[in-house]
């Protein structure tokens, strides 16, 4: 039951007719999980806390560093080498006295992920880290718990919905995680302060939608928004295999893994059949001027427009910088036209000339 302040304070959520009174007795009885309380935690946690959700846990062993006030806006210099959890936890309690929220001050990690993840009803993945994001992943899989998930990357964002009612997950999109060397984090690569704000915010109304049965969420798609040019794609993301409960420590196995090919494989196919491969280099423009192997360039957030002019009789190589972008684009592309779609692994960085 909503007290008669809470009443007054969701009042402008609550007189939607999509959401009303159910909805918000609804996300007062939700237990939601932070993974994370950096850039796309801090706006997640402050909407959803300002929403009304009854419970919210974080887990975040980081503390705050001078770099990470331009986008963590729950931050202040005074916060500087204090535990991000806790100090999350404090100034949410001001924002909202009507929700709990618990504070794990450590990693999520193989031996804590499934004690930590089955305690809540759906998890919010804002790691910067694909360790996490697999582990996370696997343990939602195997506890049967909906994930929103998030990432950033310089200009570029991303959101969906994974392993909701059966929906594809994190390893149907991305089966095996990159070398750690060939992937740069936010601290080598940059990122724009107010990305993380709206692909967090994206990644809080994901979870009010999902928590109250409202609207369509990103459950079997990928969004993906450009903070340059203010381009904003939805792509299909289809489950390769049958969603089963998988080992949280172990990495999954499968044929998923079938639609990439190595550098070595590459340059055999080039050798020995050229004129059967169609190269398709899915980076931004000046990417590909910059350095290229070839092929025609045309970046991912356009791939669909372009669709049409890929030749069914011959083997569509994908190639990016990391090998992340073209596997979207091969996944994209065989869901769409059924189209024999090849990423390359490692993208242009595994690439050896």
């Amino acid at each position: 039951m909503l007290e008669r302040e809470e009443l007054k304070r969701y009042n402008r959520q609550m007189i939607l007719p999509e959401l009303g009174l159910h909805g918000q007795e609804k996300l007062k009885a939700a237990r939601v999980l932070m993974i994370g309380a950096g850039g796309l935690g801090c706006p997640v946690l402050q909407y959803l806390v300002a929403a009304g959700v009854g419970t919210i846990g974080i887990v975040d062993d980081d503390m705050v560093d001078i770099s990470n006030l331009h986008r963590q806006i729950l931050y202040a210099p005074a916060d500087i080498d204090q535990p991000k959890a806790l100090i999350a936890k404090q100034k949410l309690n001001q924002l909202n006295p009507f929700v709990e929220v618990i504070a794990y001050t450590e990693r999520i990690i193989a031996a804590n992920a499934q004690q930590l993840i089955s305690n809540f009803d759906v998890v919010i993945d804002g790691s910067d880290n694909f360790t996490t994001r697999y582990l996370v992943n696997d343990t939602c899989t195997a506890l049967n718990k909906p994930l929103v998930f998030g990432s950033i990357f310089k200009f570029e964002g991303q959101v969906s919905v994974f392993n909701h009612q059966g929906g594809p997950g994190y390893r149907d999109l991305f089966p095996e995680a990159p070398p750690e060397n060939e992937v740069p984090n936010c601290a080598e690569i940059g990122v724009i302060g107010v990305l993380p704000g709206i692909i967090g915010t994206y990644m809080a109304n994901e979870a009010i939608k999902l928590i109250c049965g409202i609207g369509e969420l990103l459950s079997g798609k990928l969004l993906t928004l450009n903070a340059l040019d203010n381009s904003v794609s939805v792509f299909k993301i289809s489950a390769a295999t049958p969603s089963l409960p998988v080992s949280t420590s172990q990495p999954v196995e499968s044929d998923r893994v079938a639609n990439e090919i190595d550098s070595d494989t590459f340059k055999k196919w080039h050798t020995e059949t050229p004129d059967e491969i169609y190269l398709v280099d899915v980076r931004e423009t000046y990417e590909f001027d910059d350095e290229n192997i070839g092929g025609i360039n045309i970046p991912l957030y356009d791939l669909q427009e372009h669709a049409n002019i890929f030749p069914s009789g011959k083997k569509l190589v994908f190639i990016c910088q990391t090998g992340q972008r073209s596997k979207i684009a091969a996944q994209q592309t065989r869901s769409l036209s059924g189209i024999a779609a090849f990423s390359l692994k490692g993208g242009i960085n595994a690439f050896n000339f």
